[in-house]
C-alpha cells in the first residue's frame, strides 16, 4: 500500500549511521487455520455420510465420492453436508447457545462451513489477507484480531437468528473473522497514517475491496449479520493491536553514543485517543451484545439476512 522509506530527514543527518530494518515475522498460523479449516471440512463430509441417511441416488456424485458425497441439491445447493451434521460439530445456533449455555459453539463454528463453495471462498481469502498481516504484525496480534472478530460477528449472528422467525437456523463460517481482518486494514491505515506515502490510492482501493465483500452479504444464504459483526469488531481492535509507531521514530536504544539525533515521539496524539476509545466501544459492545442475548430481547435487525455465513 505504498509505505514510506524507513528513513526521515533527521536520522539522515547522523552520518554512517542507519536505523535498523522493520521485523518481519513469518507467517505460520494463518497456514495453520486454513489447514485446520480444509481438515475440518474433510472431516466434516466423512461424519455426514450422505448415503448413510439417505438413498444413495440422492447424494450428489455418491458413485465417486461414496461417504464423502453431498447433499441434495434442495437441501444444500453450496456442495456440503446436511444442518444435523454441522449442529453436532459446534455450528452457532440458539438453543445450543442459550439454552444448552454451549458458549464453546462461537468459536467452533468458525471452523465450520457449509459447502465447498463456501470453504474455498473463504480460504482464498484468509490467505490473501492474513498472510500479509501476519508477516507485519505477528502472530500473537493477528490470531487474537482473528478469534475476538469471529467472535464479534458470532455474537450479532446469533442476536439476528434468536430475533427471527426460523430460530432453528444455524450459522457457520470464518467469514466473521476474516472481515474482522479487513476492518482492521482500515483500522490500520487510519491510525499509522504517517508511515503511508499514497494515502489516498491506498484508503480508496480498501475501501474498493470492503464494499465488494460487504456486498457479498446481500446474497441469498449469506449471513450478513456476522460479515457486519466481523468487520466492526476487528476495525476497532485495528486500532489497539495493529499500531505502529509513528513515521521517523526511532528507539533510543538504537542511538549510538554521541549522535545528536532530535527525538520524536513512539506513536502520536490521535493514535492514543484511537486506542483508548476503542476499548471502550469494544468492551461497550460486547457487553452489550451478551447483554441483549442473555438477558434482554433483541430489536428487530431487520437489515440482516440470515444463514450460513
Amino acid at each position: 500500500m505504498g509505505k514510506k522509506a524507513p528513513h526521515s530527514p533527521d536520522i539522515e543527518a547522523a552520518r554512517h549511521w542507519h536505523p535498523p530494518p522493520g521485523e518481519q515475522w513469518m507467517s505460520w498460523l494463518v497456514p495453520v487455520i486454513f489447514v485446520s479449516n480444509i481438515g475440518m471440512f474433510v472431516y466434516t463430509m466423512y461424519l455426514n455420510d450422505c448415503p448413510d441417511y439417505l438413498n444413495k441416488d440422492s447424494c450428489l456424485f455418491s458413485k465417486h465420492l461414496g461417504r464423502f458425497s453431498f447433499q441434495p441439491f434442495r437441501e444444500n445447493p453450496l456442495l456440503g453436508p446436511s444442518t444435523r451434521t454441522l449442529r453436532i460439530l459446534g455450528a452457532l445456533e440458539e438453543d445450543g447457545v442459550l439454552e444448552k449455555h454451549q458458549a464453546w459453539r462461537f468459536f467452533t463454528c468458525m471452523f465450520l462451513h457449509a459447502g465447498v463453495v463456501h470453504v474455498v471462498a473463504n480460504m482464498f481469502s484468509l490467505l490473501f489477507i492474513g498472510i500479509r498481516l501476519e508477516e507485519e504484525f505477528g502472530f500473537l496480534r493477528i490470531g487474537a484480531l482473528y478469534l475476538l472478530s469471529g467472535f464479534g460477528g458470532g455474537l450479532l449472528s446469533l442476536i439476528h437468528l434468536k430475533n427471527t422467525a426460523t430460530s432453528k437456523t444455524i450459522s457457520v463460517g470464518a467469514s466473521g473473522a476474516l472481515f474482522g481482518l479487513l476492518g482492521a486494514m482500515l483500522s490500520e491505515l487510519l491510525t499509522n497514517w504517517t508511515i503511508y506515502a499514497n494515502k489516498c490510492a491506498a484508503l480508496i482501493s480498501l475501501l474498493i475491496i470492503i464494499g465488494l465483500n460487504l456486498a457479498v452479504g446481500f446474497l441469498p444464504h449469506v449471513d450478513n449479520s456476522a460479515h457486519i459483526g466481523g468487520f466492526l469488531a476487528g476495525f476497532f481492535l485495528g486500532f489497539v493491536l495493529l499500531m505502529r509507531p509513528q513515521y521517523g521514530y526511532v528507539s533510543r536504544k538504537y542511538v549510538p553514543a554521541g549522535c545528536n539525533i532530535k527525538h520524536k515521539a513512539k506513536y502520536k496524539c490521535y493514535q492514543y485517543f484511537f486506542m483508548v476509545s476503542s476499548v471502550i466501544i469494544l468492551l461497550i459492545g460486547y457487553a452489550y451484545c451478551l447483554a441483549r442475548l442473555y438477558i434482554g430481547k433483541p430489536e428487530d435487525f431487520s437489515f440482516l439476512k440470515k444463514s450460513p455465513r
